[in-house]
């Protein structure tokens, strides 16, 4: 067998599978996305220029400010403030406040150990903040109830502790 066949065979299957998957880009990829701009040169992420309108007009639905709850639950929120869980935004047990007071009028409370275990699950990594909170195994520690049965988030060294 040539020498030759060797390297073309490959390279021919090469060239197809860029020409396929650059025909099939077109197909795929929105329009607009990966635009030159005279302006900031090649734009090329996972936004598109032309859908900033849609985003303009996306209505937020969180408040990402634990100062538009103190008014109206001043205890929780001075609880709150004096605890290590400080750092955390009411909206994050208590779901987005987008109208809130009157629509809804009341926050769920997400209460289930998922949230809790987004920091509370032992991440022993020692560059990071995370090897500095308590770690808890969910299969070990009450793994029947959810976790606000036995510890107040608003007082989380006072109570369960």
């Amino acid at each position: 067998m040539d020498l030759k066949s060797h390297v073309w065979r490959p390279l021919f299957v090469v060239i197809v599978l860029a020409a396929s998957l650059l025909s099939v880009r077109q197909f795929i990829v929105p329009e607009g996305f990966g635009i030159i701009d005279k302006d900031v040169g090649y734009m090329y992420g996972y936004g598109r220029k032309g859908n900033i309108d849609e985003w303009k007009a996306y209505k937020v639905k969180f408040k990402f400010n634990n100062e538009y709850c103190k008014d109206c639950h001043s205890k929780n929120y001075e609880e709150m403030m004096t605890n290590p869980h400080a750092i955390i935004n009411c909206e994050d047990c208590h779901g987005p406040a987008l109208d809130h007071p009157s629509d809804p009028p009341k926050l769920t409370i997400e209460k289930g150990k998922v949230e809790c275990l987004r920091c509370h699950l032992p991440l022993p990594y020692p560059g990071s903040g995370r090897a500095n909170i308590r770690g808890v195994d969910p299969e070990k520690h009450n793994p029947d109830i959810e976790c606000t049965m036995c510890h107040n988030p608003h007082k989380p060294k006072m109570e369960g502790m």
